[in-house]
């Protein structure tokens, strides 16, 4: 059973791959969340691709393990506080859309606020109880 167990250490950074396929594979997706105050939309997308990238190869390698996952959470708080919740609120959808097309987008924006939380709590149960280097974050 604890092999199995084990297999979670790699499935969780692994799984984050989805991510970076969608930032290069999509990039016109991925600069879209870009809040509109931030110049350059294009660039954050692919920033935010490597950022993830170095993130997984940190946390299958283990080195460094436990601030990337630190990292990692700071960034995704930041993506459900800065991206997510004004979207679920409304702000930062267009104007144009129908009103159950807003409603279906500020639900949707809601769930990825709450998927985030999620996210962040199992990042920081890793680098509290799966990380090995703790050179940096202590």
């Amino acid at each position: 059973m604890d092999k199995l167990l084990n297999l979670g250490r790699w499935i969780f950074p692994a799984s984050f791959i989805m991510y970076v396929g969608l930032h290069f594979g999509k990039p016109d997706v991925g600069a879209a969340f870009v809040p509109d105050y931030l110049p350059f939309p294009y660039f954050w997308n692919y920033f935010t691709a490597v950022c993830i990238i170095l993130f997984i190869v940190s946390a299958l390698s283990a080195r460094y393990d436990k601030l990337a996952y630190t990292l990692m959470a700071l960034y995704v708080l930041l993506m459900a506080l800065l991206v997510h919740l004004p979207r679920a609120m409304g702000y930062e959808l267009g104007a144009e859309m129908m009103a159950a097309d807003l409603a279906r987008e500020k639900e949707l924006e809601m769930v990825n606020f709450f998927r985030n939380i999620m996210v962040i709590g199992a990042l920081l149960a890793f680098a509290k109880f799966v990380a090995k280097d703790k050179r940096v974050v202590g």
